[in-house]
């Protein structure tokens, strides 16, 4: 890894970030597109290369239940969208 690639990836997530807060956003960012968008966008492309269409979405709806549970300045954690998509009643057990 070059130094060049190191001061755009810091750039990019980091930014001019003149808070804690913009740190913690920053590196969760990065965190988030090292461990889900990188790989996910390399499984889609051997769909696509397959022929296949792909699609993608980015969920961030924050989801009223975990008001005071998570920190506020999460948006949506990863598996947050399951309860809209299926509906709350079948994660309930209220089947």
């Amino acid at each position: 890894i070059t130094s060049e690639f190191v001061d755009r990836v810091y750039k990019e997530y980091m930014g001019d970030a003149e808070s804690p807060a913009q740190v913690r956003d920053g590196l969760l960012d990065a965190m988030g597109d090292v461990y889900f968008v990188i790989s996910s966008v390399e499984v889609a492309r051997h769909h696509r290369d397959a022929g296949n269409p792909v699609y993608f979405y980015e969920f961030q709806h924050r989801p009223s239940a975990v008001e005071g549970v998570v920190p506020e300045f999460v948006k949506a954690d990863h598996g947050a969208e399951i309860a809209f998509v299926f509906g709350k009643p079948f994660l309930a057990g209220d089947v």
